[in-house]
């Protein structure tokens, strides 16, 4: 045989392994990991003996199933959208049985509605996924993707992914102020902050640990002009409660310092502050501007300015969604997480930092 011919047979070969490899290395989505409240739970809780549950109707009225799924929403959340824009399919549950296979590579979601960054959060809603425990339960997931892809490129899986946390408004809304906890008594609202961002970082630390290497953390909203917090406080025009408001005011900016921080220790920028305040104050402050009618009455609930309560099938229910800022007394309309999400993927130092998503994207896809 002679050398051309030899040497056409080899190139060819060559040509056919690297067309047949070419679509899992550059086509494939990096795996996408949530960790988290109520914010960011797609459906957890429903797998718990709980009362923080997002299973019934109206829940999931504009999800494309038309059910309630467990996510706190009228339709899509958070990390649904996120997933969205980065082109992956949305993660599911950990403990959900469909979380089998090959869909384990897309990801996985451990967040939990009712945890804080304390244990003691959220302890009004019995068994719910604190977050030591969302960590165990991401050891244990990467012990199965390791059976199926193995421990090198499980690590690889890990370290390539994107994570997304999201934890501190329940520490204060159920805990701090919460009417029969002691926190209040015991601590300042500033000797409060100092100690959640104390035990932010341990967790945040125990996370890198675990492997994750691009993390977005989301600081808390304007915690004081939720349709719940307006309800209790007893405002008259809407006007945002005070203390709740000083409570994210003081929380938000000692998370960046945190984070800026940890990032100088590790020496890169694994943790990007996501500014939730001012994604939310935007359109709480000028709903006209977004197109809502209110950022002051929730959609779905009861009371002063339905406000009050959980949202159930006998709730108060606006007509239109795409009209509220709130789809309940605590949480975001999937039109206004919409806004936020396009925030995350694009807007500037003030809402992300040290970058956005997509910047975030762009840097990875060279290395």
């Amino acid at each position: 045989m002679s050398t051309f011919l030899l040497t056409w047979i080899f190139m060819s070969a060559a040509l056919c392994v690297t067309l047949i490899l070419m679509p899992q290395q550059t086509n494939a989505a990096r795996a996408f990991f949530v960790f988290g409240d109520s914010l960011v739970d797609s459906g957890n809780n429903n797998y718990l003996v709980t009362t923080a549950r997002a299973d019934s109707p109206p829940y999931g009225i504009d999800y494309p199933t038309g059910r309630p799924t467990g996510r706190f929403s009228n339709g899509l959340n958070l990390p649904d959208i996120i997933s969205e824009q980065i082109g992956s399919e949305p993660t599911l549950p950990i403990l959900s049985p469909e979380l089998t296979g090959e869909k384990l590579l897309i990801g996985a979601n451990f967040a939990s509605a009712g945890i804080g960054i304390l244990n003691d959060t959220g302890v009004q809603f019995l068994n719910i996924l604190r977050i030591g425990r969302q960590f165990e339960l991401f050891q244990e997931y990467q012990e199965r993707v390791s059976e199926i892809i193995g421990s090198d490129k499980t690590q690889q899986l890990v370290n390539g992914a994107l994570v997304l946390m999201t934890l501190g408004g329940n520490d204060f809304v159920n805990n701090y102020f919460f009417p029969i906890s002691s926190r209040r008594r015991q601590s300042s609202l500033g000797e409060f902050s100092q100690l959640l961002i104390s035990e932010y970082k341990k967790i945040l630390t125990r996370l890198y640990e675990l492997g994750a290497r691009r993390v977005m953390v989301t600081g808390t909203g304007p915690l004081g002009c939720v349709p719940a917090e307006l309800a209790s406080s007893g405002s008259v025009n809407g006007e945002c409660a005070p203390e709740a408001q000083q409570a994210a005011a003081i929380f938000n900016p000692l998370l960046v310092q945190m984070l800026q921080g940890l990032n100088r220790e590790i020496g890169s920028d694994v943790f990007i502050g996501a500014n939730a305040f001012n994604t939310n104050a935007d359109f709480i402050n000028n709903p006209q501007r977004f197109g809502f009618v209110t950022s002051k009455v929730a959609c779905c609930g009861q009371g002063a300015y339905n406000g009050q309560g959980v949202c159930t099938q006998l709730s108060s229910l606006c007509p239109d969604r795409n009209a509220y800022a709130f789809w309940d007394p605590f949480h975001p309309t999937e039109k206004a997480t919409r806004l936020i999400v396009q925030q995350i993927m694009t807007g500037s130092v003030e809402y992300m930092n040290p970058m956005n998503l997509s910047t975030i994207m762009a840097l990875d896809s060279r290395i």
